[in-house]
């Protein structure tokens, strides 16, 4: 099991916030899965029941949604969580099939609305830190480009350097992939976000994962708070 921890910097930075970790091995994440897929289309149609009459403004204004917009206006940004459960809702986008292990998070996140990053714990350095970017703070991103992070927002590091960032996602080293056996799902929760709602994203996550490995290992179910 990995060694993670939370820095004072973060904890001063962020008053209110939350970390929300959870970690699984000995995961099959080749194989197709009925329930997985039975599960989405059960997700896709009750969030098209629930906000098929709400506007972009309405959507803004949902609590959770309102609590990640202030986050990402100080940094000029929107939620992109915000423009994904828009466009199911709104332009009738199915949930993607990227592989087990990635869609069981997408699937939760659309649901809880709580932003959550996974990662292959194999290319992975420990011991890793919640902290705060700073100034001169770089990352690769996926797929390729270099970024030069803004100072103050809440990242995680592992020994190489920044592994991911709210603003700007996920590194290039250490996202699921096809051959991952072992993943970590880290939530990120400004203050504004309630406890609860990081609890219920690991906990829908871990269902999904579930349906197609049940004997996936359960190393790590907790929240970090500021």
């Amino acid at each position: 099991m990995l060694i993670i921890s939370a820095t004072a910097e973060w904890r001063a930075a962020h008053p209110g916030a939350t970390i929300g970790l959870l970690e699984i091995s000995g995961v099959d994440n080749h194989l197709p899965s009925a329930g997985l897929e039975q599960r989405k289309r059960a997700i896709e149609a009750h969030l098209r029941e629930n906000y098929h009459d709400l506007t972009r403004q309405d959507f803004h204004s949902l609590p959770i949604m309102s609590a990640y917009g202030r986050y990402y206006k100080r940094f000029d940004k929107t939620y992109h969580v915000l423009l994904q459960l828009e466009s199911l809702v709104l332009k009738g986008k199915n949930l993607p099939d990227v592989s087990p292990l990635v869609d069981a998070n997408f699937m939760a996140e659309l649901e809880t609305m709580v932003l959550t990053a996974g990662h292959d714990v194999g290319k992975l350095h420990g011991p890793l830190r919640m902290d705060v970017s700073r100034a001169a703070d770089q990352m690769t991103r996926m797929g390729g480009a270099p970024k030069i992070l803004q100072a103050g927002d809440m990242i995680m590091r592992d020994t190489q350097g920044v592994a991911c960032s709210i603003i700007y996602g996920q590194d290039d080293r250490s996202p699921i992939s096809a051959e991952t056996t072992h993943a970590l799902y880290v939530s990120y929760a400004p203050a504004g976000v309630p406890v609860d709602s990081v609890q219920a994203q690991l906990g829908k996550i871990l269902e999904n994962v579930r349906l197609f490995c049940p004997t996936g290992v359960l190393e790590r179910q907790e929240v970090i708070s500021a």
